[in-house]
């Protein structure tokens, strides 16, 4: 599962980061009981997966964007029934603080151990580490790469060499790894806050909708895991659907052998109530800076993956 969760702030000051506005005496007047109430909404999204057909059990992996460090982020996950999770968190250099949170179920999986990348702006701030963490399923290894990459905020052209500078962090992961490892198992993904079709997802990072262009490019591609889907986006804004939220698989898991994936293995998971307006605008936790007590502005990816003897 990757899921952008919006905003999961804590409630006390941090002197290290820019977080006063989600305390009690902040803009946001981020108090204890809202974040109850956010984890509760959380909790809920993990409790209509497990009781769906399709899936009967939580993610095995979770990686949570938005969080402003690893207390929060494992209290978030302990308000989850029957949730076991192990975390790993790296604290980045992101001037608000907020990172990505790395969780998975030990009794399905064994971690390996990770590793983040500083990515390196022009203007000398900090931004998301871009991380590597390594897993073993049923013996077979493989490897999550997470990704949260600047915003687009004030103009989308002008931000855009920020995430060409994580999309050039992210692409130099994958190829140290298939250069290990030319069958290398390897799934990206994250909030790239840059479409599909993007310079920095398309070309720097390599990637594609063609399954066959995939296998043939000797893991110069990743495969975009959007073609297997019909959904409009994970993101609604000015009233459009956006795909920034995305997950890439490498070659590897195209093969029908150790680990591998379908076209019915990628997912945009949702449930009614978190909308506002049905298939439209999102119950987010904050709109227009107002508090709403809704979900998140981001809808959550879900990518099941076969275990082939």
């Amino acid at each position: 599962m990757w899921w952008n969760v919006e905003n999961l702030f804590d409630t006390k000051n941090d002197k290290q980061v820019d977080d006063r506005e989600f305390t009690p005496g902040g803009s946001r007047h981020w108090t204890p009981k809202k974040l109850l109430l956010k984890q509760l909404r959380i909790a809920q999204v993990f409790r209509a997966i497990e009781q769906e057909r399709e899936y009967g059990r939580h993610p095995d992996i979770v990686a949570f964007a938005e969080t402003e460090n690893r207390g929060v982020f494992e209290g978030t996950l302990q308000a989850i029934d029957h949730a076991r999770y192990k975390v790993d968190y790296h604290e980045s250099p992101d001037p608000r603080g907020i990172d990505i949170g790395l969780a998975w179920n030990p009794a399905t999986l064994k971690f390996t151990g990770s590793k983040p990348y500083r990515v390196t702006l022009d203007n000398g701030r900090g931004t998301r580490y871009v991380i590597v963490a390594g897993f073993m399923a049923s013996g077979h290894p493989f490897s999550v790469v997470l990704n949260h990459w600047p915003s687009r905020s004030f103009d989308a052209k002008w931000s855009e060499p920020k995430r060409i500078a994580a999309a050039k962090v992210a692409r130099h992961i994958v190829d140290s790894l298939t250069t290990r490892n030319p069958m290398a198992e390897i799934i990206v993904m994250g909030d790239f806050n840059d479409h599909p079709n993007d310079r920095s997802i398309r070309t720097v990072l390599g990637s594609s909708f063609d399954r066959k262009e995939v296998t043939r490019s000797a893991n110069r591609l990743l495969y975009n895991c959007w073609n297997d889907t019909k959904s409009p986006g994970t993101y609604y804004y000015r009233k459009q659907w956006e795909r920034i939220d995305q997950i890439l698989v490498s070659p590897a898991l195209l093969d029908n052998s150790k680990l591998s994936i379908d076209t019915q293995s990628f997912r945009v998971f949702s449930i009614p109530e978190m909308f506002s307006h049905p298939g439209k605008t999102l119950y987010s936790t904050y709109q227009r800076g107002k508090f709403k007590g809704g979900y998140s502005d981001h809808l959550p990816l879900l990518l099941k993956i076969d275990v082939v003897p």
